[in-house]
């Protein structure tokens, strides 16, 4: 029966409560909020029996109005009259309204989380007025946040106070606030705190919520660089014997090694198994954070080699790591290496489509042969570094010239 049930207008208004559009009627009428208060009342559509229905279903229909007339406890009924041969004249509910917002939410039981909303409207208003637009906004989260909305709070009022700090989270001294609280609330806290603090007070470079101490000026921890000399152990440059070590982005930068050469690579047992080489030391992976070697001057003036996995993605980092040394050579990602590995292809779960403009010719030509299938449609290939033979890695690395030389 496609007769409107109570349950069908409950959910009428449930869905207006699920767009958050009744708790942020709440909101509306403070000054800082440019909305209007919701209109009542509002009309809530009724799918009534027809004439002929009526007749043909009769016992049906006066239990549905019946029915329909005693849920008309947070909603009003009109009932228009019809008229038929058979069984005479009857009054049949025609539309239903809703005349407040305390009905509306009496109607779907949300009276408490509203009253508790209200609250946190009224202590925003008091304490942070700038805020009220994003409890408009997002008022089905601000609920859900209600436990930690003072905490909030009190996190954007420190911030006003101190903007830019210079410590770390970790010293932060807040009642109920601890590093694991600002952390695992940076995201909205990142919402609010662009709201209320001057321009001067975010870095606005610093994007997504790994990089919230950054975008407020708290301390953060230092960016860490690891690495391995592949030359004679005897003769590292950090003490004999000492060949893999982990410093600190600053250390990196100051390091200043002697080598010719330096090769990049994301996979940690072919850092840590490649072979001596000559003048030369490997970087455990940066993915797509090369940035943290570009204030390396010394690294300008090195032969570099990237070897990652011959996918998309591998040729995607190549291309950004190209962004900050662009003399960077890509190592093992060729036509003959995927080639003659075809038994360990494997397949690539999301493969990009995006151009990359900073491939050199017979690099993009694989890459397009990858991204549109052209060596095996489907699946979307890969071949990962680690499997491709070691003798054939052995190979590869023999015949690198240093700086300066042909390739």
């Amino acid at each position: 029966m496609a007769w409107t049930s109570p349950d069908d207008l409950h959910a009428q208004v449930q869905r207006r409560w699920d767009r958050g559009e009744l708790l942020a009627a709440l909101v509306a009428g403070h000054a800082a909020v440019d909305a209007p208060p919701l209109a009542f009342p509002w009309r809530l559509r009724v799918v009534a029996p027809s004439s002929s229905e009526l007749a043909q279903r009769f016992a049906e229909a006066r239990g549905w109005a019946s029915s329909l007339r005693a849920g008309a406890g947070h909603y009003r009924l009109e009932e228009r009259e019809l008229r038929h041969r058979e069984v005479g004249q009857h009054s049949l509910p025609d539309v239903a309204w809703v005349d407040s917002l305390d009905a509306a939410l009496a109607l779907i039981g949300k009276t408490a989380d509203a009253r508790r909303f209200g609250a946190l409207v009224a202590t925003t208003a008091g304490q942070q007025p700038l805020l009220l637009p994003w409890l408009a906004r997002r008022p089905l989260q601000a609920l859900a946040l209600a436990a930690a909305w003072p905490r909030l709070l009190a996190v954007v009022a420190w911030l006003q106070a101190h903007p830019r700090p210079g410590i770390y989270l970790r010293q932060m001294d807040l009642p109920g606030v601890d590093t694991k609280f600002t952390e695992a609330h940076r995201g909205v806290l990142t919402e609010l705190l662009d709201l209320v603090l001057p321009p001067q007070a975010v870095d606005t470079a610093a994007t997504g919520v790994g990089q919230f101490a950054r975008r407020y000026g708290f301390a953060d921890k230092p960016l860490r660089i690891r690495l391995r000399w592949l030359g004679v152990a005897a003769l590292a440059p950090w003490g004999a014997g000492i060949t893999d070590i982990t410093i600190t982005q600053t250390a990196f930068e100051a390091l200043n090694p002697p080598v010719r050469r330096v090769l990049i690579t994301e996979n940690e047992v072919n850092f840590l198994a490649l072979p001596p080489v000559a003048d030369s030391l490997v970087v455990f992976g940066a993915g797509y954070g090369f940035e943290v070697l570009a204030g390396a001057a010394w690294l300008r003036h090195c032969a570099v080699h990237y070897w990652g996995d011959i996918d998309t993605h591998g040729f995607a980092i190549l291309d950004q790591l190209r962004a900050t040394l662009p003399q960077a050579q890509s190592l093992l990602m060729d036509r003959a290496t995927l080639l003659a590995h075809a038994d360990h292809w494997g397949h690539e779960p999301q493969p990009l489509s995006r151009e990359l403009p900073r491939l050199h010719p017979h690099e993009s030509a694989l890459y397009d042969d990858l991204r549109y299938g052209r060596v095996r449609a489907e699946p979307p290939l890969r071949l990962e570094q680690e499997r491709i033979g070691f003798g054939w890695v052995e190979q590869a690395l023999s015949v690198l010239q240093p700086t300066g030389e042909s390739e």
